[in-house]
């Protein structure tokens, strides 16, 4: 698990509102209540909400949708006018606030002003980057923004393992990145963001284990966390991704020789009772599994948040789900409780 941080927690904790933690509590005793009576009911408003500031991304990353350029809906940037009215609407109940689903967010101009937006509202925020745009000025204003979390994307710890899962990058400017960051919150005397590395744990870098948590220490990072990589044919792992430690890969071999995803299939899921995305252009769907937002719950353009969440469209989805989760498509390569986390 991850390790405890006292200021990151303390921050998070100093967020929370007597409506809050009542919408808190709501969310989750209807989440127990649908698994005891078998059916779905929703007495909240979500917790947590990822809004997506963009599809572009300057990487071609080659299980990611926006670096394989593979969207079959349209992409673009999300408008920070529009961000504003959506937060105004939902920000009394909400706690946790995600700048990411696909692409990456700083190639949108605005995305530091609508940080800094939703942190005036005091929603604990957080975005997850690539970190070839945080130069000394953008990381200066990064923490002047007022982000709680910064999770900096780092899956190698040289540049030749580094760019055969992140294709493009450079490894440089990534620890250069990270190291203006630490700058700027030591010299502004700022708490926040919590910075930790997410190293995505993949065949071609899972020797380099040890050396990634040398490299946070050095440059200063608070924290290492490991993911394990989701991979779309995972029968055949066309880019011989899945790796050979086991308690780094979502999936393991099966019978029949071919792998297959450890999750077991439950007719459950906690991410669709207190939590959501929202695409750049205003879509409604149900977790960050919907790349494609192919389960539209709703159109923030046409439809206020609040409805949209006590829709039909969402009971039927969560009704769906606890009937026969195998058969919705999104949740058939789900790595809910397949995610590995160890300290730096």
């Amino acid at each position: 698990m991850p390790r405890f941080n006292r200021n990151d927690t303390v921050n998070l904790l100093r967020k929370m509102t007597l409506k809050r933690m009542g919408n808190a509590f709501l969310v989750f005793f209807s989440f127990q209540w649908s698994r005891i009576i078998g059916r779905p009911v929703q007495w909240g408003l979500p917790l947590s909400v990822s809004f997506e500031p963009t599809t572009s991304c300057n990487l071609r990353c080659p299980e990611c949708p926006s670096g394989l350029r593979a969207f079959s809906r349209p992409t673009g940037m999300l408008k920070k006018d529009f961000f504003r009215e959506t937060i105004d609407e939902i920000h009394e109940h909400l706690i946790y606030l995600i700048f990411y689903f696909q692409g990456e967010p700083y190639l949108n101009p605005d995305f530091l002003d609508m940080v800094k937006y939703a942190s005036s509202k005091k929603i604990y925020t957080a975005t997850s980057t690539n970190a070839h745009y945080l130069n000394d000025e953008a990381a200066k204003k990064t923490v002047e923004s007022g982000l709680d979390r910064l999770i900096i994307s780092i899956d190698g710890t040289t540049q030749d393992v580094y760019k055969q899962y992140r294709v493009g990058g450079n490894l440089d400017k990534v620890i250069e990145g990270a190291k203006n960051i630490i700058k700027w919150r030591t010299a502004l005397n700022s708490k926040t963001p919590f910075v930790f590395f997410q190293f995505l744990v993949v065949k071609p870098n899972e020797h380099q284990i040890e050396d990634i948590k040398k490299l946070a220490e050095e440059i200063g990072v608070d924290e290492v966390r490991f993911k394990t990589a989701q991979v779309y044919d995972y029968e055949n792992d066309p880019n011989g991704l899945i790796p050979l430690q086991d308690k780094y890969s979502r999936y393991k071999i099966g019978k029949d020789g071919k792998y297959k995803p450890k999750n077991k299939m439950v007719n459950r899921c906690w991410k669709l009772w207190h939590a959501n995305v929202i695409t750049w252009d205003g879509l409604v769907v149900p977790c960050c599994f919907d790349k494609d937002a192919m389960h539209q719950m709703g159109d923030l353009k046409s439809g206020s948040f609040k409805t949209i969440w006590k829709s039909v469209a969402y009971k039927k989805f969560r009704a769906s789900l606890m009937t026969g989760r195998k058969n919705i498509d999104i949740c058939s390569n789900c790595s809910e409780g397949a995610s590995v986390w160890k300290d730096a």
